[in-house]
């Protein structure tokens, strides 16, 4: 049923209001509405935000995003985690109607003394409902301004528009029929479900030993711990795991995804289990229960969390295909089901059929996520969360958050975008996205605006920009500058970003030409990598990407999603975007062309930074320590391997004058 005064469409509204939007403790979290009435009056509008124990926090008023819209937008914020609720209160502003009309009618001397009596009449009223103090007596000066004849009209109704009444009234209005919206939940969760810098990978590559005419040696839990200073050092504060757990010998494959596999050939991780263990087991090539706890100790005594794989599929040689056969799919022929995703096939993988027993199902991988959080895992990624039922993940999900609300899930799900949605409105904190595959500044511009504005309230985006099954047409054919400034778009754009090992030192050879996957792919045998020899030789990006992850770490407006604003570049290789965090903006303007140097001239929203259309502004370009002058218009030559952006910090604004270019 419709309100005295309307109020419709409140945003964000993840499912029609039946399941939580989502924030962080801090972060701007934007409220929309339609709010209108009959007539001519006059409307307000505030948004009450409650803490998990159903008080209310402060009082925001909202704003018409533009006159005649009817839409009106707050921002708020949460200080604490917790399940909080949002309503928008719209009521009749009788003050700023009784304005409008004397406005009108006092230049042209109609009705005077009754709009005078009924403005200071208006005014007492709102004066009785504030408390004490130096905005209620200036309320209540302006009503006595409208009362003295012994002044001009004129003069009376400039007496009662004095910036301390208005100042007051903006606090606490005087409102008329107020009516409510139904609540909605905002789920805040801690800091990491937002704001991180992962870091992905092999424990068996590191400390491995492969020799020709020898059988390989695989890195373990301990060798791979001593990687960990190194991902430290480049800022990364999450590192992810592929799975660690023993791999199946039935149809292993064999290098680059060969389905016949040689006797020391060490399979792929995501092919879980053997009749050693499943998924609560570690290879034992990779060491002991004890062996990831001392992991686990090592990345937490530098600041880095562990996020463990999470693939809910099994080998044949799983101890599940034996105990638990009615949780796979017969075939006709007796056999059991492989995974399957056209044109690849993943003979060494059987999926489950959760039709036949999903709360055993259910009941059996709560028990293995517990077993990890446990040994101190609090983030999973989840392998192909959109090959099972959303309702079982909306069901695990909760389960597991109504005890350990810490806990935090990444979907890697690279399917389309209604599934991807729908994962996280059910409890994913994080998503995988498509950013591998929007290159140019049009696809670029419209999916982030997408992500940024239009799913924000609910779907959290992780730029990963490569894994070990994707090495991008883009980053195959730029070389060195494509790994560079796909690396600067994924550290600005999004709050939280990833790279698979390797990426570091720009490996881009694929198996096969038009194909994605890494030649050699570390997802079938040993790669140790001579990190000592890059870094001493210069064959790596670990300075840059070093430097982006400082950068982040130092400006909040990185940090977050909601507030990302495009510029005109007039060049289209070229692309420029701001973000904010209040008092804190940073600027970064790219050359997508990896092959050549590009210039243009990059013209400024200089509203959407905080400035005036012909300021000038110090900016200082965090990945080099120039200072430049920047205004309205500003002209950029940015060339591919050695300068493929500026990623400029603005300082407080300094009217220097006329619109000067770098």
């Amino acid at each position: 049923m419709i309100g005295r005064i309307p109020v419709l469409d409140v945003g964000p509204s993840v499912d029609c209001g039946r399941r939580p939007a989502k924030a962080v403790p801090g972060e701007r979290f934007d409220v929309t509405a339609t709010v209108f009435r009959e007539g001519h009056g006059a409307v307000g509008a505030n948004v009450v935000l409650r803490d998990p124990s159903g008080a209310p926090g402060p009082w925001t008023p909202m704003r018409e995003l533009a006159p005649g819209t009817d839409r009106w937008h707050a921002a708020v914020s949460a200080d604490r985690e917790g399940l909080w609720t949002y309503t928008v209160e719209a009521w009749g502003d009788p003050l700023t109607t009784w304005r409008r009309e004397a406005e009108l009618k006092l230049p042209a001397e109609v009705d005077t003394a009754v709009v005078l009596a009924e403005g200071a009449e208006l005014h007492r009223r709102a004066a009785a409902g504030m408390p004490e103090g130096a905005g209620r007596q200036a309320v209540l000066r302006a009503a006595a301004a409208l009362e003295d004849d012994r002044l001009a009209p004129g003069e009376r109704f400039a007496g009662a528009s004095c910036p301390e009444a208005a100042a007051a009234l903006e606090r606490h209005p005087l409102r008329e029929t107020v009516t409510a919206s139904a609540p909605l939940r905002l789920r805040v969760e801690r800091r990491r479900a937002l704001f991180g810098s992962w870091y992905e990978f092999f424990p068996r590559s590191e400390g491995a030993v492969v020799e020709p005419g020898r059988p390989p040696v695989s890195g373990t839990l301990r060798t791979a711990a001593g990687r960990l200073p190194a991902v430290a050092a480049m800022g990364f504060d999450v590192v992810y795991l592929p799975p660690i757990h023993p791999i199946g010998t039935a149809h292993r494959k064999g290098p680059d995804n060969a389905l016949s596999a040689g006797p020391h050939d060490v399979g792929s991780p995501w092919a879980i289990g053997s009749p050693g263990g499943g998924h609560d087991a570690v290879h034992p090539d990779l060491g002991t229960l004890e062996d990831f706890d001392h992991f686990v100790a090592t990345a937490r005594g530098l600041g880095i969390e562990v996020a463990l794989d999470f693939a809910l599929q099994c080998s044949p040689d799983h101890p599940w295909v034996q105990k638990r056969p009615e949780w796979f799919r017969q075939r006709p022929d007796g056999t059991i089901a492989y995974a399957e995703n056209p044109p690849k096939k993943y003979q060494d993988i059987h999926p489950l059929d959760f039709e036949q027993d999903l709360d055993g199902i259910l009941a059996e991988t709560e028990r293995v996520l517990r077993h990890w959080m446990d040994h101190g895992v609090r983030i999973f990624r989840v392998d192909n969360p959109h090959t099972k039922p959303v309702v079982f993940w909306e069901r695990l999900l909760a389960a597991v958050g109504e005890t350990d609300p810490d806990v935090l899930f990444l979907a890697e799900a690279f399917t389309r975008p209604a599934m991807m949605r729908a994962l996280a409105a059910v409890g994913f904190q994080q998503s995988y996205t498509y950013f591998t595959w929007r290159n140019t500044k049009r696809e670029l511009t419209e999916y982030l605006t997408e992500l940024s504005r239009e799913t924000a309230g609910f779907m959290r985006p992780n730029f990963f920009v490569n894994t070990p099954d994707i090495l991008s047409g883009y980053l195959q054919d730029g070389g060195r500058p494509a790994f560079e400034v796909r690396a600067v778009l994924a550290a600005t754009l999004a709050p939280s970003w990833g790279v698979y090992a390797g990426y570091e030192l720009c490996e881009n050879t694929p198996v096969q030409p038009g194909s994605e996957e890494y030649a050699r792919s570390e997802k079938y045998e040993l790669r140790p990598r001579d990190w000592e020899t890059a870094d001493r030789t210069g064959r790596t990006i670990a300075p840059l990407i070093t430097a982006l992850n400082q950068v982040r770490r130092r400006h909040p407006a990185l940090q977050q999603l909601r507030d990302l604003h495009f510029h005109r570049a007039d060049n289209e290789e070229v692309i420029a975007y701001s973000k904010r965090a209040g008092d804190d903006t940073v600027l970064t303007v790219a050359n997508l062309d990896p092959h050549h140097t590009q210039e243009a001239t990059v013209s400024l929203d200089m509203p959407a930074l905080g400035l005036g259309w012909d300021e000038a502004v110090p900016v200082r370009d965090e990945l080099t320590g120039e200072t430049y002058h920047w205004g309205r218009d500003n002209f950029v030559r940015l060339e591919p391997g050695v300068r493929p952006a500026h990623v400029l910090s603005l300082r407080p604004s300094s009217p220097i004058g006329g619109s000067p270019t770098k």
